[in-house]
This record gives structure tokens, sequence and C-alpha cells, in this order.
């Protein structure tokens, strides 16, 4: 299990064990975290799910690819260091990584 914690746009934190292999969303979703609607279900087709991926895990978590770059197009409020969770796969390496979720999705 993978530390992982989600904090929402009132502040609220979300701190949980995420099973490997799962995604960020799921784990959202599971736990009830607010501003996580994921209306695709995790297919990379909508921004619903965007989260900000907090400064110090950026060059560990990575980057987007191609198809969630375009998937971003459609978030408000697009940062540097955006991502849409239901890309972002838990692992050990990513053990105790923070997201942020912004004030409104699109």
């Amino acid at each position: 299990m993978t530390k992982l914690t989600i904090i929402a746009f009132d502040g609220t934190r979300y701190d949980f064990d995420a099973a490997d292999g799962s995604t960020v969303m799921e784990n959202a979703v599971r736990n009830s975290v607010p501003g996580i609607d994921a209306e695709c279900g995790g297919a990379c087709a909508c921004a619903t799910c965007h989260v900000y991926v907090d400064e110090t895990w950026v060059e560990k978590v990575g980057g987007p690819a191609p198809m969630e770059e375009d998937m971003l197009d459609f978030a408000a409020d697009v940062r540097p260091n955006s991502r849409l969770s239901c890309q972002i796969k838990v692992a050990p390496a990513l053990d105790g990584l923070v997201v942020h979720v912004p004030e409104r999705q699109a």
C-alpha cells in the first residue's frame, strides 16, 4: 500500500492507503473526495478528475502523455503541474504523494 494525500479546494485533507496499480482518481472516488467527478470513469476522455500535483512531487510523477494533454485543454485553470488523476498510477515510488483539487474542473 502507498500513502496518498488529496487536498480538497477548501483545504480538507484526505489521507489514505492506496493499492499499488490503482489510480489517484479511483482512490479519490472511493473515498468521496469532493471535486473529483470522474465523469468518464477513468478513460481519459474528460477533465473532471483534474488535479495539481504538489510541487515536491512533479518530477517523480512526470508529465502528461499526449492524449492527457489534449484532455487538459478542457480543464479550468490549467497549470504546469496539472494532471488528470485517472492517469496517475499509484506505485511504491509515489509513497506520500500529495495532489490538490482545483476550485472547479471545467
